[in-house]
């Protein structure tokens, strides 16, 4: 049975797409907000919204504790609990489950399995997806990881267990740098996803980054909504992306979406999720799963035409899927830019007060965006304030169109990516989808350096 009242765990433009979805559904919203977030747009529209602490996130956001009473006192069926926070906490799950509430995403169980870097290809490897050359789940210590290290050659990718969003990663060349960089590796990801375990896995040097979107009910159906490229990359945070990956042919493609969606049938998954692989020199291996939405979500919705919003929490209320995989047409072409609060060379935060702010229209032109005129952005969170996802009928309209928009596209008041991202469509790189996940951090690099 369709949900009644959701509450949605979360803040900024996740929150208000998540909120657009329920109405679009009928379905009445309660949302939760910090005190720097009382005028923020989804607080606004809500049916209903609850104070759950401070600016901190540790004191809001992360409170399960606050947020789940405000379920429990405004009576919702389920939550929501968007991306990033505690939208991949087993614990969180857990809790939900125990106040008698729908949590809308998978279960603790397969976030466990799947959500788990280190168990997560361990899973993978079973079904036949080539993985990453690693350690079997994580390393424990220094030493431990050094002797890993040893074995798989230099140099190596220290990682979060359960982060992602490019936190808790450091690069090692060496074992002294391995070893300067495991203590460091391990405080990130503590501090960013209260889970200091690292796992070790070999660096591949030029990689393409592309992962497929998934989405199965609780029936034994699964479909793909095709792959994204996700490659243009500052400091493994994603700023661009775009489906489909240019340089793959239809044959990679099915080989791809078949293995994953065979896996994702035998782990029994129920709700979104994304398999994220590295490609290089014409092998896919993969690295993780996010079981939960991504912030690019919107492009597969774009090029699909449904609303993955919607029928994820179809899913959750116990609804089969109203498609099957022969009824997902891909048409067209779609890009994302992310829109952050940043000095567009310097990508030093910008919170501060919107002073105008226009977004770009016409055909094909999308923004998700939860900011306004006489807004005024708080300093305490992630720096994503808008996202721009065009669509043309093939790559290079898609292009034209995403520099038409970006020229329209107006926030004064504070620094954001606008002329970074209106420099960036234009270079060759992106002009000719011949770009990895370096590329970007070497164009930095080398504009830093003229």
């Amino acid at each position: 049975m369709l949900f009644r009242k959701i509450l949605i765990a979360n803040r900024g433009e996740i929150a208000l797409r998540v909120l657009r979805a329920c109405k679009d559904l009928g379905i009445k919203t309660v949302t939760v907000y910090s005190t720097a977030d009382a005028y923020s747009k989804h607080v606004l529209l809500s049916d209903e919204s609850v104070c759950i602490g401070p600016p901190a996130s540790k004191n809001s956001y992360l409170n399960m504790q606050s947020i789940v009473s405000a379920a429990v006192i405004t009576g919702v069926d389920a939550i929501h609990p968007g991306i990033g926070f505690l939208s991949e906490n087993v614990d969180f799950v857990n809790i939900v489950k125990e106040h008698g509430l729908q949590f809308i995403g998978p279960s603790a169980h397969d976030m466990e399995l799947m959500g788990d870097k280190a168990r997560a290809k361990e899973t993978v490897k079973t079904f036949g997806i080539p993985v990453v050359p690693g350690s079997d789940g994580e390393v424990k210590s220094v030493e431990e990881g050094v002797k890993i290290a040893s074995e798989i050659g230099f140099p190596v990718l220290i990682k979060s267990v359960g982060g992602g969003g490019g936190k808790g990663i450091q690069v090692a060349h060496n074992e002294q740098e391995f070893r300067e960089l495991f203590s460091i590796a391990k405080t990130e990801a503590g501090n960013a996803f209260g889970n200091d375990a690292l796992y070790v896995e070999k660096f591949l040097k030029n990689p393409r980054h592309i992962e497929v979107q998934v989405l199965a009910d609780g029936y034994g159906n699964v479909v793909h909504l095709g792959e994204r490229d996700c490659s243009i990359q500052r400091r493994r945070q994603k700023v661009f992306e775009e489906t489909r990956c240019p340089i793959l042919t239809d044959a990679q493609r099915e080989e791809l979406y078949s293995v994953v969606t065979n896996a994702i049938k035998k782990i029994g998954y129920l709700g979104v999720g994304t398999l994220e692989f590295l490609y290089e020199d014409g092998k896919f291996y993969f690295i993780e799963m996010n079981t939960r939405l991504q912030i690019e979500h919107t492009i597969s919705e774009e090029i699909t035409g449904i609303d993955l919003v919607k029928e994820q929490i179809l899913v959750a209320s116990g609804e089969k899927l109203s498609f099957t995989q022969d009824q997902i047409k891909f048409d067209g072409h779609v890009i994302e830019c992310r829109i952050n609060a940043e000095n567009p060379e310097t990508f030093i935060p910008s919170p501060g007060l919107i002073q105008n702010y226009h977004q770009p229209g016409g055909i094909g032109v999308r923004v998700d965006a939860n900011v306004y005129s006489g807004y005024r952005i708080p300093p305490y969170y992630d720096s994503l304030i808008a996202k721009l996802i065009v669509k043309g009928k093939d790559r290079k309209e898609c292009l034209m169109r995403t520099s038409r928009a970006l020229s329209e596209f107006l926030i004064e008041g504070i620094d954001t990516l606008i002329p970074f991202h209106q420099k960036l469509i234009e270079r060759p790189e992106i002009q000719n989808a011949d770009y990895n996940i370096n590329t970007l951090d070497k164009i930095i690099a080398s504009e830093k350096n003229n």
